[in-house]
């Protein structure tokens, strides 16, 4: 049998086998941002140590940023608080910070793609959740903690356990206003959100091969969210050709492509397990309840608790009472108060282009608030340059800064009390918005702009 990527990559970076069985991995490139990373530089300091390889890591403001007002100092003392800190950090300890005033700042998911930074056979390691993002680009890329960037800083290494890897494939193609956001979406209701613990996912299938590379990115983003440690796709010409140009990739394109093709997937690749969807089946999703498992297609109604085993009932019926739905109903209908387009998930230029082409020459609701973040200062200018923000702001929207936003809302951007809001973001946990009682709606950007117009949940299709 042949080998996967995965453990091709993870074999040329690991280091030795420790003694309670992990491996001791090489980093390649490390990624980090304002609020995980004080805690390992205080650490540094109190051991006297430098970083091993300043080159080697890349830092950015993304979280508590503002999107509006950018003014400093911060109005958010503790925002400004953590803004020195990264500002002090990376000029002590010689790390490349992408600040606003280099026209490089962005959600650090999406600026490190675009800048060329995340390339084919590569481990990266960010202290974020989602930093399965880059293995988009047939790379082994995952979230770590704060006693984990500390190591990467002073070793270049971390200490972590190898999981086992499944092969996800989405056969066929995609039907007409079904997205990358979409697919991520069924791999959640189908598996679940604990469905990948101690796996990799490998997505592969016509319908991955079809995707463009920003769509590939949304779909390994959530990978953590159905508890795989890591997603990737195996890289081809589209991986390559999305490299060629970027500003942090400077190697001999023709040498480098032959070693992104030696550690691609073999044809005849070993899995511990393979799992497999029709993509013509998929149709637009959305979440009713309070983690992206919870997802059903837009025409079909809500579970009933009693469709679900074990502690995942429990968990259901208090979704339901949280979220103040009922089991039977549809989503299709549901009022709206906020609609927001953002984030490390879709924050992307093809993500605001999808959503343009759904709200060109009308009007949202006059009762709901729209928000259009892009994910880094080149996404918004490309998209100025493109003329979406005049279409997003004609359309009724607030067209921000870049950053994390209402995501997370470590920011101004929160909701506020019992607001509902129809998001392209990753997360739809109690609170997550920023309000605790605040409820979350996932959904791809264009079933986003489809709901602003409506004021309510809306088929996307009927846009189209």
């Amino acid at each position: 049998m042949g080998k996967n990527l995965f453990n091709k990559v993870w074999g040329m970076h690991e280091v030795q086998k420790l003694p309670n069985g992990d491996s001791q991995l090489f980093i390649g490139t490390h990624l980090m941002h304002e609020v995980t990373s004080p805690q390992a530089f205080s650490m540094l300091r109190e051991r006297g140590l430098k970083v091993a390889f300043p080159q080697q890591t890349f830092a950015t403001v993304d979280h508590i940023i503002p999107t509006k007002n950018r003014s400093r100092p911060f109005e958010d003392p503790e925002a400004e608080e953590m803004m020195e800190a990264i500002e002090k950090n990376t000029t002590d300890f010689g790390v490349t910070f992408f600040s606003p005033e280099t026209g490089k700042q962005g959600v650090i998911h999406v600026i490190a793609p675009e800048l060329g930074l995340i390339q084919p056979g590569m481990t990266v390691a960010c202290g974020d959740s989602h930093t399965a993002t880059h293995g988009a680009f047939g790379t082994i890329a995952f979230g770590i903690g704060t006693s984990q960037i500390r190591d990467v800083l002073a070793t270049q290494t971390i200490s972590i356990k190898k999981p086992k890897v499944r092969k996800i494939q989405i056969d066929g193609s995609l039907k007409k206003g079904v997205y990358a956001k979409d697919v991520i979406l069924k791999v959640m209701q189908e598996l679940g959100v604990k469905g990948g613990l101690g796996f990799a996912y490998e997505y592969s299938g016509k319908v991955i091969e079809e995707m463009s590379m920003e769509e590939r990115m949304t779909v390994c983003n959530m990978s953590i969210e159905g508890g795989a440690r890591a997603g990737y796709v195996t890289p081809d010409e589209k991986t390559f050709e999305y490299l060629k140009g970027r500003e942090y990739f400077s190697k001999a394109f023709e040498k480098a492509k032959e070693f992104w093709k030696s550690i691609s997937s073999d044809k005849d690749a070993e899995y511990d397990d393979v799992y497999t969807i029709g993509g013509s089946s998929i149709e637009p999703m959305v979440t009713w309840g309070t983690n992206p498992g919870h997802s059903i297609p837009i025409t079909k109604n809500i579970p009933s608790p009693s469709d679900f085993e074990g502690a995942e009932k429990k968990v259901a019926e208090d979704a339901l009472e949280y979220m103040g739905f009922n089991a039977d109903e549809k989503m299709l209908g549901k009022k709206i108060d906020v609609a927001f387009i953002g984030s490390c998930t879709n924050g992307r230029i093809s993500d605001f282009r999808e959503a343009a082409k759904v709200i060109a020459g009308k009007k949202i609701s006059g009762e709901v608030r729209a928000l259009a973040v892009p994910g880094s200062q080149k996404v918004k200018k490309q998209a100025e340059e493109e003329g979406l923000d005049k279409i997003f702001i004609g359309a009724g929207f607030e067209w921000r800064d870049a950053g994390c936003s209402m995501c997370l809302a470590m920011n101004p951007d929160k909701l506020k009390g019992r607001e509902i809001c129809a998001s392209s973001s990753n997360r739809n946990f109690k609170g997550r918005q920023g309000s605790p009682s605040g409820r979350t709606v996932l959904m791809s950007p264009a079933m986003v702009a489809a709901c602003a117009l409506e004021g309510k949940i809306t088929d996307v299709r009927d846009y189209l």
